[in-house]
């Protein structure tokens, strides 16, 4: 199973950010931070292409995610990056079912597997 999910999309980086940050909330999830990498590395004098990491969260999954097991909070919030590479702009996560394998909890995989369908939905719907 390939842990990251990644899709290439034809709209520039602003307009990718806005369209997860959108699908985010149209798919019952929320944004929590916006992280500008770019201009964090910037401050320090590093260039970089643009790459932004959209945290999110959906306050029920959370609450069940922590039920199972506490320490899933170590993964959480969710996130999805958009990025600028080779002229192209990228939109990516680690898809949950992949991380949950760390964990030896039979639960979570039911759980991960609800996530993951959001949150590559919220991807797919941005693209």
């Amino acid at each position: 199973m390939e842990a990251i999910y990644q899709v290439t999309t034809q709209k520039s980086f602003d307009d990718a950010v806005l369209a997860v940050q959108t699908n985010t909330q149209v798919n019952g999830f929320r944004v929590l931070h916006t992280h500008d990498v770019q201009a964090t590395l910037a401050e320090k004098d590093f260039q970089r292409e643009p790459l932004k990491i959209i945290e999110v969260c959906n306050a029920k999954y959370a609450h069940t995610a922590l039920m199972i097991d506490i320490t899933v909070s170590l993964l959480m919030p969710c996130r999805i990056n958009v990025y600028r590479e080779a002229e192209k702009t990228v939109i990516s996560t680690v898809k949950p079912k992949a991380l949950v394998t760390m964990f030896n909890n039979e639960d979570l995989k039911d759980f991960a597997n609800d996530v993951e369908e959001v949150l590559l939905k919220i991807i797919d719907d941005s693209v």
